[in-house]
């Protein structure tokens, strides 16, 4: 092996990478730090350093880094890291050696006394790698890799002069228990999938005996942990692990042909990009194959690839067989291997954004139970919200409160009133304002733009009940973003102004799954009463979710966008309704204009200027349209429109959906914005090899992609002649398949082959909520595009949140829009 000029350990079909990123600020253990091993194109572990415990959760402690080094004259990468609360500071080494790597820790002194059976170099096997796979120990145990966890648990409790975590944590450490799995297999080596060399690792130790153990005992997001404990007394080599992957002998990574899981429409551009291991010897052809009815394919055309060019660690070519019209099943041949069957047809669009309205957006409504056929999703949710959260309070999720509570409650007082309308954020059960206002004005703009009748289920907000594949007379977007709204004003109507958001009190509640009805006991939480006790409405169990109340301007623009937006929705379905959403938002913009909320004081607490502007903004422009054309509204957006073009990407573009209440000047100016912009868009999005946004964050980059296809849209509306329809296609065709690792579609039962496991509110049972959007895949640092098809506990790979949803709504109507012209 040597070491890459990326830094990292590298041979054909094997590679470990030390410390590339970092246990994250907010969310600390995320499965993508420390040492890990990349097998035959799979990442097959991660997290390898010294840990405190056999099977660490996400909040437990985590050494500090403080610096590293990728030695190319020795092939060797190194980290000097720290426990500073322990006065611990060790190098990690990794050194290539014939046939693999020799791990070892070396520490700088002995371990202090009160970490000797506790300190141990852990390393963590992915779960969908190993599942039924075999392991051997010491050639003479031999098990197969568990379905579910099984092993029996051991308390396991902190050391009295441990240092101190936050409330949260500790409380969290009690109420689980202080427990931890014992270990499945011991030995001094162990070969891991025996049966299958495309991830067998055989690892040995010098030192302390390997343990192997199960983390899905304590979480059901654990991994199989491999273990060694550091002996006391110990400093140099305290640790010595000699690990040998099975490299198949000249392996080369199959191509990936990436394309639309739904296919294309027959006059429209048809590009598949095929991901290539650069040392493979790719075909200079491709071929497309018509499926008859017979079940025969029939080829029907053959075509060039592209040179290839690099990105990241893969070199890509595109295919293109736009020629190819007929309607019919077709798949792509390259190199011996067939995609999935994907259609030729005008309507191929047309059915892909439904299960994301009426299924995955259903199921995350709050307030309401939600019933499909014999299934109950969930039942009546927080009917017992909220609480008023206290003052300075650093919250888990990233959730604060200042000292300020811009409430007119006490701290922990319940607020009457939250308990209707929204919908979960995510994976898991809190309501984020900022999305809820995304999700309202998708769904408007949508409904209005695309005139939505798609009416498939049933809400009764009095009854608390929505039930799917039950008509009601009422278009589904309609009634969602009426549940949207009513959880906007009732935060209005309670605090005074739109709030945060409403967030779980305890890490217990937070990693809660399943049924988000029983998540609280739906009884007020009354401090007169006993721990166990119920009268009526109340009890005494404190497990009601608190309300997050600091005011801010981009709240208060982003509900008076939402509201005037839903107004313009709800006309002729509720009228009442919608004018109190007008009346509000209104009331809203007078508010802030004679009145404008403090930027908070700490750091970055406001966002950016050029956010709070683009708030206003939006809010400006949806009363605009709410009031037919306001002159307040439009003297409001002309005054801010210089500020606003300059992020054009961001939020300047809606500036064409004013277009039918400016003059001539105005869309002139817009205009010459539009020319200006595309060149340099061009520009950026020819970087990566698929044409849109690339993904370089923590976060999947789908929700960047999504925005592309829906701006475009718009943009090629106003400016035909200055704008194609390419760019929305492509966005469309990238969620839908044409992406980097898999050509899995990210939407949730949505194509041939789609993501079947995802970050959803019932991944405990490894599986998904229909319609629901995956972020899709990342950079594993440095240049390791992944996301998993048969892994869903990557919530940055995998979580579905609700403004995806609302996004692919918009942008997959706009592409059916643009193909049926």
């Amino acid at each position: 092996m040597k070491v890459t000029d990326n830094g990292y350990l590298d041979t054909q079909g094997f590679s470990v990478i030390l410390y590339h990123s970092t246990f994250h600020p907010v969310f600390v253990d995320q499965k993508t730090t420390a040492m890990e091993m990349i097998l035959h194109g799979h990442r097959i572990a991660t997290n390898g350093d010294v840990r405190l415990l056999p099977t660490p959760e996400q909040w437990d402690l985590v050494a500090k880094l403080n610096s590293k080094e990728a030695d190319k004259a020795n092939n060797r990468l190194t980290a000097l890291l720290s426990f500073p609360d322990y006065q611990v500071d060790y190098r990690l080494e990794v050194a290539a050696e014939p046939g693999g790597v020799r791990v070892s820790v070396n520490l700088d002194k002995p371990l202090p006394e009160r970490l000797v059976g506790r300190a141990g170099f852990n390393l963590e096997f992915l779960p969908s790698a190993y599942v039924g796979k075999a392991y051997a120990l010491d050639d003479t145990v031999f098990g197969v890799f568990p379905r579910i966890p099984q092993d029996p648990m051991v308390k396991v409790p902190p050391a009295a002069d441990d240092p101190k975590k936050l409330p949260y944590q500790e409380e969290w450490d009690k109420e689980k228990g202080y427990t931890q799995p014992l270990p499945f297999a011991t030995g001094q080596s162990i070969t891991l999938s025996v049966d299958d060399p495309a991830y067998r690792v055989k690892v040995n130790s010098e030192t302390a005996p390997l343990s192997l153990y199960d983390g899905r005992n304590r979480a059901q997001n654990g991994w199989f942990v491999l273990r060694t404990l550091i002996s006391a007394g110990k400093t140099e080599g305290a640790v010595v692990w000699h690990i040998r992957p099975d490299v198949i002998p000249n392996w080369t990574r199959p191509p990936m042909v990436a394309h639309s899981q739904v296919g294309y429409a027959p006059d429209f551009p048809k590009v598949a990009v095929i991901e290539l291991d650069p040392k493979f010897e790719a075909p200079r052809t491709a071929k497309v194959l018509r499926l008859t009815e017979d079940g025969a394919y029939r080829q029907v055309f053959e075509g060039p690839v592209s040179d290839p060019t690099p990105w990241m660690r893969y070199v890509y070519s595109k295919f293109d067989f736009s020629s190819v019209k007929d309607p019919g099943l077709y798949v792509i041949e390259y190199a011996g291997q067939r995609t999935d069957v994907f259609p030729i047809a005008k309507d191929v669009y047309s059915k892909t954004w439904q299960n994301s309205l009426d299924g995955f957006l259903a199921v995350e409504m709050d307030h309401v139970s939600v019933r499909e056929g014999y299934r109950l999703w969930h039942g009546v949710s927080h009917i017992d919200d909220a609480r008023q959260a206290p003052p300075n309070e650093k919250h888990f999720d990233g959730w604060s409160m200042g000292e300020n509570l811009d409430s007119p409650f006490a701290a922990g007082q319940h607020i009457p009133g939250l308990n209707v309308g929204g919908w979960f954020d995510a994976g898991d059960f809190d309501i984020q304002t900022p999305s809820q206002f995304a999700v309202i004005q998708d769904l408007a703009l949508a409904y209005k733009e695309f005139d939505l009748q798609w009416d498939q289920l049933t809400v009764d907000e009095k009854a608390r009940s929505v039930e799917m594949h039950r008509p009601d007379g009422v278009p589904d977007a309609v009634e969602q973003v009426k549940h949207g709204v009513l959880q906007i004003l009732a935060q209005i109507k309670a605090i005074g102004h739109p709030i945060p958001g409403i967030n779980e009190p305890t890490l217990r509640q937070y990693t809660h799954l399943g049924d988000g009805a029983s998540k609280t006991d739906g009884r007020i939480y009354s401090d007169k009463l006993g721990p166990y006790e119920v009268d009526g409405n109340f009890s005494g169990a404190p497990d009601d979710r608190w309300a997050f109340t600091t005011k801010s301007a981009m709240l208060q623009y982003g509900a008076a966008a939402s509201l005037a937006a839903a107004s313009v929705t709800l006309k002729g379905w509720d009228d009442a309704l919608a004018k109190e959403c007008l009346d509000a938002a209104v009331k809203l913009w007078e508010e802030e204009h004679a009145n404008p909320t403090p930027a908070p004081q700490r750091p970055g607490g406001g966002g950016p200027r050029g956010m709070g502007q683009t708030m206003e903004w939006r809010a400006a422009l949806e009363l605009l349209i709410a009031t037919n054309g306001g002159e307040e509204y439009k003297k409001r957006l002309l005054e801010i429109l210089p500020a606003v073009l300059q992020r054009f990407g961001f939020g300047g573009w809606t500036a064409v959906r004013a277009l039918p209440y400016m003059d001539g000047a105005f869309k002139k100016q817009l205009e010459e914005a539009v020319k200006a912009y595309v060149p340099q868009l061009d520009k950026e999005l020819a970087a990566t090899p698929f044409g849109v946004p690339p993904s370089l964050g923590t976060w999947g980059g789908s929700g960047s992609v999504l925005d592309l296809g829906v701006r475009m849209y718009f943009l090629h509306k106003a400016f035909p002649e200055i704008v194609g329809k390419d760019y929305t296609l492509r966005a469309a065709n990238y969620i839908l398949g044409t992406h980097p690792y898999s050509s899995t579609s990210y939407v949730s039962a949505v194509g041939t082959s789609s993501k079947l496991k995802t970050y959803g509110n019932n991944r405990a049972d490894n599986t998904f909520i229909p319609g629901g959007v995956i972020p899709g895949y990342i950079i594993i640092k440095p240049d390791f595009p992944e996301c998993i098809d048969d892994f869903g506990f990557l919530w940055f790979e995998d979580e579905c949140v609700i403004g995806g949803a609302s996004k692919w709504i918009l942008a997959a109507n706009a592409a059916d829009a643009l193909v049926r012209k």
